[in-house]
Order: C-alpha cells, then sequence, then structure tokens
C-alpha cells in the first residue's frame, strides 16, 4: 500500500543519538599521526649546537698544521673538517675547511704536528632524510587514507562491500501503517512470530520459510511491508536494490552479496530486503551474448547463501518484484523464496483507508468526502493515492487556502488521470466547436447504452496532448468485463466519430485514438477472449517475451492465413456494428446532442448532474456500500486522450 511512512539510519533519526553535525573520528586520528611526525623530526634534528667557525681554504689549513697552529681537528667522514687554533679561545679559534680531494696523508701530517684528531658520524641533511623516508611516509598516509575511506562512505576500495543499509530507527513502521492488504499481512504475521518466538517453531520441528517474495504492481506497497514485517519484529533491517549488486567487474557482485550476508549473520535475527530482485535474479543462460556473465555469478552466489544458513541463524530474506515470470526457477524452489505473497491494487475501502492515512498530513476542509474519491480512483494504486493527496495539498498552498477543498482534490485527480490543463491554449472558434461536438458524441451515449458505466465529467479544457476529455466512473469495482460492456464501450469510443459526421459530414484527426482503443479492444475480444462467434472460442496468437529484455516485442503468428483472414473480419465487423449503433442512436437523438455542445461552449466543463439536466433525465440513483463491491477497477476515459484533434 502508500509508502508514506519514512525509516532513519541508526544515528540519524530526528532527534536521535546521531542527529547533528556528523564526527569525523578519522580526521582527528590522521592529524594526530601528522603532529607525532613533525615532533619527530624537530627532536632528531635539534641538538648540541655546533659551532661552525670561519670557513677556510685547504692549502691554507695544511698551512697552518705545518706551521703549529693546529690544536684539534674534528674529521667528518671524508669530506669535512672542523678544527680549533692553538692558543686563541675565543670565536675567532675556530674554523672549518673542506677536503676537496682523497688525501692520504692527511693522517700522517697531523700526528707529526700533535693535531689531536677525532672522528664524527657524516652530518645528515633534513632534506636528505626527507627524501630517503618520502616513501615510506606517502604509503603510511595513502593505507590511513584507504582505511578511513572503508570504513564509512563511497570510495573505490569498497567494490566488494555490500551496499545495503541499516534500519534501526526510534520510529518503526507497523502493520497499521499499511492500509488494507489483509491477506499479506496475515501471510507475513507468521514470519513476524518466527522472529519474536523463533522456539516454539524448533521445538515443533517446522521449518519458517528462508524467503518471501512480495509480487505486486508498482506502487502497491511491497517495500513499505517488508519494513513492517521488520518494525513488528523489532529487528534490524538490512535494505538493498537488486541492481546494486550488479558491477561491470567481474566477481564485485558476489563479493557483495557474500559481505551482505556476513552482515546479517552478525546481526541476527534480521531481515534482508531485496528491491526490485529481477535486476539480478532473471532467468540464467537466456540473455543476449549468452554466457557465464557477471549477473549470473552474483545470482549463483545469492542462489547459495540463500541455500546455505542454517535457520537457526534468524535470517529472512524478503525480496520485491513486478516481474516474477522472468526470475530463475531456482531462486523460486522451496529452501530459498519459499513463499509468494501478492500485494495486490486496493479497492474501494483499502483506497479509503490510504487516502485516511494521508490526509492527516494536511488540513482537510469539511467539503471533502474520501469515500467520493476512493470511489473515484479506481486502478490506482497506494503511491498514486499519496501523490493525489500531495498535488491536491500544493494546488490549495498556491492558491493561499488555509485547508485543502473538494475542488482541489477534483483538480488534482484531473491533473494525474489527464494531464495538466492548458488554459492559455486559445482555439479557432471553429475548433473548439468541433471538440465541444466531439466530446459530447462521446457523453450522450453514457445515457443511452444499458451497459455502460455513469458517465462522470465532459470538459473541452485542454489537458496533456488531448484537447477534450469526457470519461466515465463505474459505479463499482471489478476484476473482470462482460462482452456487453466491451461492445457498449467500443460504441462509446465511435461517439467523437459519429457526432462529427452528424454535424459537419465528415472526421478529423482527433478520432485516432478512438479508434487506437476501439481496435484495441475488439482484437482482444477476437484473439484472447474468445468472444467472436465468426472465429470462435480459440486464443490466437502467443507474445514472445524475451527474458534479457523483459519487455514484450513481437507477437508470435501461430495461426493460418486464412484464420488470420477471418481475426480481420471479425474485427472490422465489431467495429463497423458498433459504429453503426453510435451512429444511430446519436441520429435519433440528435437535438439532445446540440444541448451538451452549447453548454460546453459556455462553461467548458460538465459533471453527470449538470448534463442530466440538460437532458430532462432523472437524478442518478445513490448506490448502497453492498452494490459499490469491492474488486479492483479501472477508470475509463472516453476521448482521444494523449492525442491532438
Amino acid at each position: 500500500m502508500s509508502e508514506n511512512k519514512q525509516l532513519h539510519p541508526k544515528g540519524n533519526a530526528p532527534g536521535g543519538k546521531g542527529s547533528g553535525p556528523e564526527k569525523r573520528p578519522g580526521r582527528f586520528g590522521f592529524l594526530f599521526f601528522l603532529l607525532i611526525l613533525v615532533l619527530f623530526f624537530l627532536l632528531f634534528f635539534s641538538g648540541p649546537e655546533k659551532r661552525q667557525g670561519t670557513e677556510i681554504p685547504y692549502t691554507e689549513f695544511l698551512s697552518r698544521v705545518r706551521q703549529d697552529q693546529i690544536e684539534s681537528v674534528e674529521i667528518s667522514g671524508q669530506e669535512k673538517i672542523r678544527g680549533v687554533l692553538r692558543g686563541v679561545y675565543n670565536e675567532d679559534g675556530y674554523f672549518r675547511t673542506q677536503i676537496p680531494y682523497a688525501d692520504p696523508g692527511l693522517l700522517s701530517l697531523l700526528e707529526e704536528h700533535n693535531v689531536r684528531i677525532r672522528g664524527v658520524a657524516p652530518e645528515i641533511s633534513p632534506l636528505a632524510v626527507i627524501f630517503q623516508f618520502a616513501p615510506t611516509i606517502l604509503f603510511i598516509i595513502v593505507l590511513l587514507l584507504m582505511i578511513r575511506q572503508m570504513r564509512g562512505g563511497n570510495s573505490a576500495f569498497q567494490f566488494g562491500m555490500s551496499r545495503a543499509r541499516k534500519y534501526e530507527g526510534r520510529k518503526k513502521v507497523t502493520f497499521a501503517d499499511v492500509a488494507g492488504q489483509k491477506e499479506a499481512k496475515n501471510e507475513l504475521e507468521e514470519v513476524v512470530d518466527f522472529l519474536k518466538n523463533p522456539g516454539k517453531y524448533v521445538k515443533m520441528g517446522a521449518r519458517i520459510p528462508k524467503g518471501v517474495l512480495l509480487v505486486g504492481m508498482p506502487g502497491t506497497g511491497k517495500t513499505l511491508m517488508a519494513r513492517a514485517v521488520a518494525g513488528e519484529a523489532g529487528v534490524a533491517y538490512f535494505s538493498i536494490s537488486g541492481s546494486d549488486f550488479v558491477e561491470m567487474f567481474v566477481g564485485v557482485g558476489a563479493s557483495r552479496v557474500r559481505d551482505l550476508f556476513d552482515q546479517a549473520r552478525k546481526n541476527s535475527p534480521c531481515i534482508i530486503f531485496i528491491d526490485e530482485l529481477d535486476a539480478v535474479g532473471r532467468t540464467r543462460g537466456l540473455g543476449y551474448g549468452g554466457g557465464h556473465d557477471e549477473r549470473e555469478q552474483t545470482l549463483n552466489q545469492m542462489l547459495v547463501e540463500m541455500d546455505g544458513f542454517d535457520t537457526k541463524d534468524g535470517i529472512i530474506v524478503l525480496a520485491a518484484t513486478n516481474r516474477p515470470d522472468v526470475l530463475d526457477p531456482a531462486l523460486l524452489r522451496p529452501g530459498r523464496f519459499d513463499r509468494q505473497v501478492t500485494v495486490a491494487m486496493p479497492d474501494i475501502r483499502e483506497r479509503e483507508e490510504i487516502l485516511r492515512i494521508h490526509a492527516e498530513k494536511i488540513p482537510v476542509g469539511d467539503d471533502v468526502d474520501l469515500r467520493h474519491f476512493a470511489r473515484a480512483t479506481p486502478g490506482m494504486s497506494g503511491a498514486d493515492l499519496a501523490n493525489l493527496v500531495n498535488e491536491a495539498a500544493l494546488s490549495a498552498a498556491g492558491k493561499n487556502k488555509e485547508t485543502v477543498g473538494e475542488t482541489d482534490f477534483e483538480e488534482a485527480r484531473d491533473k494525474i488521470l489527464m494531464g495538466v490543463a492548458r488554459k492559455s491554449v486559445v482555439l479557432p472558434v471553429h475548433e473548439r466547436r468541433m471538440t465541444a461536438v466531439h466530446e459530447s458524441g462521446h457523453a450522450l451515449l453514457h445515457f443511452y447504452l444499458a451497459h455502460s458505466d455513469p458517465l462522470h465529467k465532459v470538459t473541452i479544457v485542454p489537458r496533456g496532448q488531448a484537447l477534450g476529455v469526457a470519461f466515465s466512473l463505474p459505479e463499482r469495482d471489478t476484476y473482470s468485463r462482460t462482452k456487453s460492456w466491451l461492445l457498449d464501450r467500443i460504441c462509446i469510443c465511435f461517439g467523437g466519430y459519429a457526432a462529427e459526421t452528424i454535424v459537419y459530414g465528415e472526421t478529423t484527426t482527433g478520432t485516432k485514438g478512438d479508434l487506437d482503443q476501439a481496435t484495441e479492444i475488439a482484437r482482444k475480444m477476437v484473439c484472447q477472449f474468445g468472444m467472436s462467434e465468426d472465429v470462435g472460442a480459440v486464443a490466437f496468437g502467443s507474445e514472445d517475451e524475451p527474458i534479457f529484455i523483459g519487455k514484450e516485442i513481437a507477437r508470435h503468428k501461430d495461426y493460418s492465413e486464412e484464420t488470420a483472414r477471418a481475426i480481420d473480419g471479425a474485427v472490422r465487423r465489431i467495429l463497423q456494428d458498433a459504429e453503426g449503433r453510435a451512429a444511430a442512436l446519436l441520429s435519433e437523438h440528435r437535438r439532445e446532442l446540440d444541448l451538451p455542445t452549447e453548454a460546453l461552449l459556455e462553461r467548458e466543463t460538465l459533471d453527470n448532474a449538470e448534463i442530466r439536466s440538460l437532458l430532462n433525465l432523472p437524478a442518478a440513483e445513490p448506490r448502497t456500500e453492498e452494490e459499490s463491491g469491492d474488486a479492483g477497477g479501472t477508470m475509463e476515459a472516453d476521448a482521444d486522450a494523449g492525442k491532438e484533434r
């Protein structure tokens, strides 16, 4: 259902322990290391200060030695000499010189003239030390940076680490936050009970399902349902997308799978939730190019991990997908994903519950009937309904209103279903009238066909790519449609076509969308539903759906050319009969066709009650709750939606 609750990672929940500026202990450790390094160099090069003395040439030094003017010398290596003049005990008595060449007789000369000789270690240049230790220092710095990056944050050095996020926020999502889905909740309550009380299952020798696959259309709340399981059980919750496992480097995906399950074992009991499982779990060996690619290695590792860990570890794998048909059979066998839970589209009562959950966040006006909008939104998922409430709030805020009223909800629903109203478009007078005639033809047929849905609204305000829209609102949600309803539906599609022909003697390009919709319904009636007496109750044309792409790109023709001609004839006959019925009804009620046309030119939008008043028809009788039904249906658009006239 609707995913209106947000979990916060541990330490980052609003008001939690980790809120506020993020602490960076790694940065302080690095600065401390640099400080120690600087102090080491200062201590290394700081020592007793040596007097340098006056620099003299080497020849002068030899001359002074022969004249017995040198008292003592310090020889550093084979290059430098520091000394003291005999009898001079101040600063002028110190000297230094550089040996320019190898002089083997120097020591003998100094001994002959009674010069005290002392050898000292060569002086170390700070620059030379830096160059000598630079590679080691650089390696240590890089190593510290790698460790720091691998501990947290995105890094090029954590290819093989799992990207799963762990949720342990204070604000838990429970089943109470999920509207409807009673059957799905019942299936998952068993998983919750196992995580809370595993002992009673182990005592009975029962084996809890290792994996639960949540299947449903986009926006039905599969992710929210998985979070609710974690919230009810009060355990850690690891969330990751299937695409996060796949990487261009060979072996990285398998390594991430191993790391994910290692983390889960350390936090047992816990839940692993893999969203969009079909990104990594598609059937092996059927992709274009074949071979053993990186995705298949990742899938193989996932199969091993799921079948390898013991049930006593308390690890439950939840996964969500809207394409269970493309998953590898090895994933769906018992011992891996033992159970499939269908998260269905909400019915009318569940839609009302979802709307109430989201409406609690906004100031709703007293004129808003959420039951009415639950009925007016068949086929919408929980995410669609959340978007509806948000769009209504945005509309009210843009008008500087204090509460969100019924008109705001109406505008939001029309915006989602038909697109943004293009009120700035200025149509020529004759095109505007032709649009009104076209939409009146659609609208009028709703009142003279026995099996059609009641008309909800008709407008000539351009929305999206359509210059006008008329759409019906089912009185009840339905799981299936009858042949009579489909034939009336095709007849309504021809309403605009027939009205233009009756009034102007020709049609416009605006009928393209209607013809497309009518032809599609008629062909499905013949080829899929077996609703043609000419062809019979036979299904023709199986769909070829490549697993790797996951998108229908072709329909396999499994019938002869003679059968194809029969199918085309049956489809054409259905369309011709519907066109004839539409033309006959509108010709019979020619005067009534002009009434909504003129009203649309004046008011631009008419609802069911206003058209009934124009045609002097009795008001629609309200249906009871039992008659409304609880199944899932779709709102039908009766205009050339998506096509310019």
